[in-house]
């Protein structure tokens, strides 16, 4: 079992920066794939970035692509979403999720993860 809470959201201009963050309880943190999605009004989740169990690979969706960087840091039991350049159409509640499927280093289907955060809001205005 993985609890995980997000933080870090808000309100920003076009153009500007944030950064979330994803603390993890317990302590087999580095066990588990972890995932950012993100789900406007009205709209399905979508994936964001993916990053594997020792943070040495990851994957975006190309609409993020260039723009954020997703990062971990194990000795913290925290994953990390630096979003740069953002644009109106990122404005979303964004979630973070953890996987502990074997058999590849990332996911990007949403299917593939067992827990969730209970997501934070980002709005960028134009």
């Amino acid at each position: 079992q993985v609890q995980l809470v997000e933080s870090g959201g808000g309100l920003v201009q076009a153009g500007g920066s944030l950064r979330l963050s994803c603390e993890a309880s317990g302590r087999t943190f580095y066990n588990y794939a972890m995932g950012w999605f993100r789900q406007a009004r009205g709209k399905e989740r979508e994936f964001v970035a993916a990053i594997s169990r020792s943070g040495g690979s990851t994957y975006y969706a190309d609409s993020v692509k260039g723009r954020f960087t997703i990062s971990r840091d194990n000795a913290k039991n925290t994953v990390y979403l630096q979003m740069n350049s953002l644009k109106p159409e990122d404005t979303a509640v964004y979630y973070c999720a953890a996987t502990g499927t074997s058999g590849r280093p990332y996911y990007s289907s949403r299917y593939d993860y067992n827990y969730w955060g209970q997501g934070t809001q980002v709005t960028v205005s134009s």
